[in-house]
């Protein structure tokens, strides 16, 4: 996935962004919502997960709603969102029901991505190659940044969120797996 986002955004990373987070914000959903009709059906607790997965997912709807102010989304990346978070809904909703352990796994190792994707975006706004632009008011308002707050704050905040999520997502998958 990594080969077409660098193909298709180049050097565009806040739109980039704006697509990649509608497909982050999946696990989270699709994993909460298969673990609270678990808990359903087996009448017990969930210990936590389904709160920690949608907390997630709206963590990523927030990543989205941020990056939309910033970058503005041309209506061919809106037809790419619907199509991507359409396909990529169906395969990890499979994925999870099959097997929630490798579910989990993706999930951890897309947010490195994620991660590593946000890293790159710091860099090039640390060098100038992309503007320092004032923090939009719902991310200086979510994250209680300092009114005057730039772009690279909220880059820093989301990539911590982003390396959160890879290591909620890895404690899952451990806990599934056999000891």
């Amino acid at each position: 996935m990594r080969v077409f986002a660098d193909a298709f955004f180049a050097r565009r990373y806040g739109h980039r962004a704006v697509v990649l987070e509608t497909i982050a914000a999946v696990p989270g959903m699709v994993g909460g919502t298969l673990q609270h009709l678990r808990a359903l059906r087996r009448m017990e607790s969930d210990h936590g997960w389904i709160h920690a997965l949608l907390d997630e997912a709206e963590n990523e709807r927030m990543h989205l709603m941020t990056f939309i102010h910033i970058a503005r989304p041309t209506r061919l990346e809106r037809v790419l969102v619907v199509l991507a978070q359409g396909a990529f809904f169906n395969f990890f909703f499979l994925m999870y029901l099959i097997s929630p352990k490798t579910a989990h796994r993706v999930a951890a190792y897309l947010e490195e991505e994620a991660v590593q994707s946000y890293t790159e975006y710091l860099a090039r706004v640390d060098s100038g190659a992309c503007a320092n632009v004032p923090a939009p008011r719902i991310a200086i308002d979510y994250w209680k940044l300092m009114p005057d707050a730039r772009l690279r704050e909220v880059i820093l905040a989301v990539r911590a969120d982003e390396a959160r999520h890879r290591d909620v997502n890895h404690a899952f998958a451990d806990t599934l797996s056999p000891s």
